[in-house]
């Protein structure tokens, strides 16, 4: 699962960087000056946050975003409502069958960077977070969907995402244990060199191939993990620089 991280601007601009020149992604960072006034230390996808993601369409260009995948054939904002909070992550192993999420798994796919995610551990009745970021301190890569849906009342157009997730590694097996879950699991983070293949069109058996292939764990090697102070409830630290800042619970044991 993966409904609650950590995304700067500027990790998000991290591809657009990689790939234009200065001038321009002076122009972008000042096009986005609201925008930037509102850092996610902690961010939830209940509250369906804007972020940045990079289409199939506009690979280079990042696009403006509401976290929680709504499906085209949604048929009204009510409709809208009771269902979004239920594709704030796609199951890899189902996108292509499941009918909220195969339309886009076959023609809308994306990328969105994070500086991390925040995932719940269970001891002894009690749930502890901890914040996973990469050991190297760059943003993470993420897979995900994208869709867009036209509100038939106002007119309005939404570009909305979902986090497509697969079967948790060795590292988050320890950490989200779950005890409703048949599973860990984690966000599909993707090599610099797998961005641009989960982005291509799928125009024969053996492309899907090799989008499906790109579903699975990130190596625990490449992550870190470390307990943080409460994200829910009375205690909730909010959308703090400290959110994922290291804190010790004395009580708790992660083998």
């Amino acid at each position: 699962m993966c409904y609650d991280v950590k995304t700067k601007l500027e990790s998000q601009l991290r591809r657009a960087k990689r790939f234009n020149d200065q001038e321009w992604i002076n122009e972008l960072e000042e096009n986005l000056l609201p925008y930037k006034d509102h850092p996610y230390f902690h961010v939830s996808g209940y509250s369906h946050p804007k972020l940045l993601i990079y289409t199939n369409d506009k690979p280079y260009v990042p696009s403006v975003s509401i976290w929680g995948l709504v499906p085209h054939w949604i048929k009204n904002n009510d409709q809208k409502l009771k269902f979004w909070n239920n594709t704030l992550n796609a199951r890899g192993e189902t996108i292509f069958e499941k009918p909220s999420f195969r339309d886009s798994a076959k023609n809308k796919r994306c990328i969105l960077h994070l500086d991390g995610f925040y995932e719940h551990h269970h001891f002894k009745g009690k749930t502890y977070p901890f914040f996973i970021a990469g050991k190297d301190k760059k943003p993470l890569s993420i897979a995900g969907l994208w869709s867009e849906w036209v509100d038939k009342e106002t007119g309005e157009v939404l570009n909305t995402f979902s986090i497509v997730t697969t079967k948790g590694n060795n590292l988050m097996a320890k950490i989200h244990n779950n005890p409703k879950l048949s599973e860990p699991r984690m966000p599909v983070i993707l090599s610099e060199e797998m961005e641009d293949l989960w982005l291509e069109p799928i125009n024969s058996k053996n492309k899907r191939k090799e989008i499906i292939e790109l579903i699975q764990s990130c190596p625990e090697n490449k992550l870190e993990a470390h307990t943080v102070r409460k994200l829910r409830g009375k205690e909730a630290v909010g959308n703090g620089t400290e959110a994922s800042t290291y804190f010790e619970y004395k009580e708790l044991e992660v083998a």
